[in-house]
C-alpha cells in the first residue's frame, strides 16, 4: 500500500496542450481550428506590443500583432488561457534584475487588468533565459515557464518554469509524434504532448495544412484530456500535495481540486477535495 500514481481527470492517462506567441492576428484562425476540434491552448502575449487602434498594416507584413481591443474580444474565452511573454519582448537574461523584474512585473500587472483573471504562465521571450531570469520569474508569482526546447518525447515537466515541448509544429518529426502519441499506451507515468509556435508562421510558410492536420489526428481521443498549459500545471502541482499517512493507508487531498489516481494494484480513484480515503 502506500504507491500512488498521478492520473489525469477521469482517470485518464494522456494530456495534450498547444502554446502560441505574440498576440497576432493569425491566432484567430488558429483558435477557430482548435475550437473546431475541441483543444484548448495557451497564448503568450506582450501587453506593451499591442498595435494601436486602426493601424492598417503594409500589404507583405506577416507578424500582425493585434490591437488591445481585438486582443480581448480574441482570448477573452473560456477554452483559451492568457499568459506572459514580457511587457516588450526582450531578451531578459540580458537585463538588468530590475528591469528583468519590470518585464514580468509590468506584463503580468497589464493582462490581469486587460483580462480580469489571474495570470500566472508564461513563455520566455526567444526562450532564452537564465538562472537568474528564473528566479525572478519565480520572484514574480509565476507557476511555470515553457523554453524552446523540443524534447520529442511526453514526459511531465520536472522543473516547471524551464519547461520543454514535445516540439514545434514545423518539426519534421511532428505527425510521427502525433501518431507514437494517440496510439501508444503508457504503462506507468501520464503522458504530456506539448506543441508550441507562432501562427504567423503557418502564412509565412503557407503551411495552415500543418496544423490542421495535426488537428485532425489529435482531436478527439477518449483517453486524451485537452487542456491550456495552467491546467494541467494546477493539476500536477494540486496533485503533488497529496498526503499520505505513513502506513499507507490513508490519503488526504487538502486542496480544492478533485483528483484521480491509480493504486499500486491499478485501480483508478477519485479523491474530492479537502477528501481523506482509505486505501
Amino acid at each position: 500500500m502506500g504507491c500512488v500514481y498521478l492520473r489525469f481527470p477521469e482517470g485518464k492517462l494522456k494530456a495534450l496542450t498547444l502554446s502560441y506567441d505574440d498576440g497576432v492576428e493569425q491566432d484567430e484562425r488558429l483558435i477557430g481550428i482548435l475550437r473546431a476540434h475541441g483543444m484548448r491552448g495557451t497564448f503568450n502575449l506582450n501587453a506593451g506590443l499591442y498595435a494601436p487602434e486602426g493601424t492598417v498594416f503594409r500589404p507583405g507584413v506577416i507578424s500582425r500583432r493585434l490591437t488591445r481591443a481585438a486582443a480581448s474580444a480574441l482570448y477573452g474565452g473560456p477554452d483559451v488561457e492568457v499568459a506572459l511573454h514580457g511587457y516588450e519582448h526582450p531578451r531578459l537574461e540580458e537585463l538588468s534584475p530590475t528591469a528583468c523584474l519590470h518585464q514580468i512585473i509590468e506584463d503580468r500587472r497589464a493582462l490581469e487588468q486587460q483580462f480580469g483573471c489571474l495570470v500566472r504562465g508564461m513563455a520566455y521571450p526567444y526562450g532564452t533565459f537564465s538562472d537568474a531570469t528564473v528566479e525572478t520569474v519565480r520572484t514574480c508569482g509565476v507557476r511555470y515557464a515553457r523554453t524552446t526546447v523540443s524534447t520529442h518525447g511526453f514526459e511531465l515537466p520536472r522543473d516547471w518554469l524551464r519547461m520543454g515541448a514535445t516540439c514545434h509544429h514545423n518539426d519534421p518529426q511532428l505527425m510521427a509524434l502525433t501518431e507514437r502519441f494517440v496510439t501508444g499506451k503508457p504503462t506507468h507515468s501520464p503522458w504530456l504532448f506539448y506543441l508550441w509556435g507562432h501562427s504567423y508562421e503557418f502564412e509565412r510558410d503557407d503551411s495552415w495544412a500543418v496544423i490542421e492536420r495535426f488537428a485532425d489526428a489529435a482531436a478527439g481521443h477518449a483517453d486524451v484530456w485537452y487542456a491550456t498549459n495552467g491546467e494541467i500545471c494546477d493539476y500536477v502541482q494540486a496533485f503533488d500535495q497529496l498526503i499520505c499517512s505513513v502506513d499507507g493507508t490513508r490519503l488526504y487531498n487538502p486542496t480544492c481540486t478533485p483528483l484521480w489516481f491509480a493504486c499500486c494494484g491499478g485501480a483508478v480513484m477519485r479523491i474530492g477535495p479537502g477528501e481523506t480515503l482509505t486505501l
